[in-house]
């Protein structure tokens, strides 16, 4: 979990809201987006806007905090766990997976034709697990 200390640290003003944006957060394999998040916790927060749910999470992920997940075309998502690893999105049923694929070719920092490379994040699409599975047993 990203402690209080490291939010002032951001510029983060620590209201209960941010707080309830962290929870959401910790430990989430979900890799909700803004609105998801902004959905969850609107009942709650009555006075929560997108805004601050945005502001909040690029903040995040501009400081390294979390990732920034860009594997559908129109929506962003989120992970909390800013560790180099890969994403899945499963074409049938829509979820997003953490795929951890062993060393890849490709090793940061890397120079190429002029570009130094940073950082990257593999995306991967196909049928996950769960729905083959239920593929499986719905063919038999």
């Amino acid at each position: 979990m990203i402690s209080i200390p490291r939010l002032r640290e951001l510029g983060l003003k620590l209201t209960p809201q941010r707080l309830a944006i962290l929870e959401v957060l910790e430990g989430n394999t979900e890799h909700p987006s803004a609105e998801d998040i902004y959905k969850q916790l609107k009942s709650r927060y009555p006075s929560l806007s997108l805004t601050t749910v945005y502001n909040t999470l690029e903040v995040l992920a501009g400081a390294g905090e979390l990732q920034e997940i860009r594997i559908r075309a129109n929506k962003r998502h989120f992970d909390p766990n800013p560790a180099p690893h890969g994403h899945f999105l499963c074409r049938i049923c829509g979820a997003i997976d953490d795929v951890e694929t062993g060393p890849l070719e490709i090793q940061a920092p890397l120079q190429t034709k002029g570009y130094f490379v940073e950082k990257y994040a593999p995306y991967f699409y196909g049928i996950c697990p769960r729905c083959r599975e239920r593929d499986r047993g719905s063919n038999q």
